[in-house]
């Protein structure tokens, strides 16, 4: 197959000739390398860089680090199964969590010599598997549940230093938070409560489906004051939003996750500001039904312009116009979750049979990179 483009042979050659032609591809468990290299050269990158957790092979998860080509740079071993991360401003950091309900998080730097570090989550909480970074890379602000006291927090995590601190939390004035990012230059947080209450005793287990209340709150982050808080339909409380992307307007996109009858085939996915109700979008009945009432990841591409929602349950990838909230396409991708923008219109999708593919426009039909035979690539994929 003859690929869409030829930047990255050059970048996969400069990268192996950095490397002395070793071959080395990855580390083995959390150890940066053998040699106590950084796991990559970026002196000698020209690529974009994507990270996602995965499942192995052989039955161990870690996180890998791929080029738009699909070619497999990097990989850490993971305590366990992994699922979103925060990565850092200047993009040479990240901290991967563990999959709900996780109590692991890993800081990475893979152009450091640093080893990795390990932290766990402090007692009574665990992390739902996202974070995301201060516009100063210094701190680290990860969902967590405070599980006896049925209630959400954002941790606060120090970053900065040789040891990561956890120094404060903040009320999401909801349950089971997800997904978080900050707005404003930093002045105004987002979160995305799920509505769902767990707990680690009846791990996967959701107690309170009957009477769950998603929402998305904006948070001032000077004082964790609440400025707003958007909620849905009564008919949609059992519409859990999970995760968001930001577009060029400044709405906020998210998508939900049905925990009510599947056969209702409600809206999954709504755009929102702090003073504007969210504005649920619609799809035709035959693809709404096909999408078994689930979104796994949202994604706006690099101009903002364009918000990417993946569906693996329905094996889709839907793409929408963000300032009209206009269906522009849907994608064919087995399996298809985590996905990430390349450069100005064009994303790579990885999904649960171990393929990466390369979009290059909505318009145009799709490409598989690569597949890695036994692997399965967890829900979400960042570039850094």
């Amino acid at each position: 197959m003859t690929l869409p483009f030829k930047p990255t042979e050059i970048s996969r050659r400069a990268f192996l000739a950095g490397l002395g032609g070793t071959g080395f591809l990855a580390a083995s468990g959390l150890r940066a390398s053998a040699s106590g290299a950084p796991l990559l050269d970026l002196g000698a990158l020209d690529a974009p860089l994507f990270a996602s957790a995965r499942r192995e092979a052989n039955g161990s998860y870690a996180l890998a680090i791929v080029d738009d080509a699909g070619q497999l740079l990097a990989r850490v071993g993971l305590p366990g199964r992994g699922h979103g991360m925060a990565v850092s401003p200047d993009r040479r950091r990240i901290m991967a969590f563990a999959r709900r309900p996780g109590t692991f998080a890993v800081v990475i730097d893979p152009f450091e010599t640093r080893e990795p570090q390990v932290i766990s989550s402090i007692k009574g909480r665990h992390f739902y598997g996202h974070g995301t970074f201060s516009p100063d890379g210094r701190l680290v602000y990860a969902p967590e549940n405070d599980y006896e006291a049925v209630r959400g927090v954002v941790g606060i995590y120090d970053v900065s230093g040789r040891e990561v601190r956890r120094i404060g939390e903040i009320d999401t004035h909801g349950v089971g938070p997800h997904d978080v990012m900050l707005i404003d230059g930093g002045r105004t947080m987002v979160v995305a409560n799920g509505g769902i209450q767990t707990h680690p005793g009846r791990p996967r287990e959701k107690l309170n489906i009957p009477t769950m209340q998603p929402s998305i709150v904006y948070l001032d982050m000077e004082n964790g004051d609440l400025l707003a808080r958007h909620e849905l339909t009564h008919d949609l409380h059992q519409l859990s939003l999970r995760h968001m992307a930001l577009d060029a307007t400044g709405q906020v996109w998210v998508g939900g996750q049905f925990e009510g009858d599947l056969s209702l085939a409600p809206p999954l996915v709504a755009r929102m500001t702090r003073d504007r109700a969210p504005i649920l979008t619609e799809l035709p009945g035959p693809l709404a039904t096909g999408l078994q009432s689930y979104i796994g990841s949202v994604v706006a591409n690099a101009s903002g312009e364009v918000i990417a929602t993946s569906a693996p349950r329905g094996n889709k990838v839907l793409f929408w116009k963000a300032a009209t909230g206009e269906l522009l396409a849907t994608k064919d991708v087995p399996d298809g979750c985590g996905v990430a923008p390349i450069d100005q219109d064009s994303f790579l999708i990885s999904d649960g049979t171990g393929a990466l593919t390369y979009l290059e426009d909505v318009r145009l039909p799709a490409d598989i990179l690569s597949r890695a035979n036994g692997v399965a690539w967890d829900n979400h994929m960042f570039q850094i």
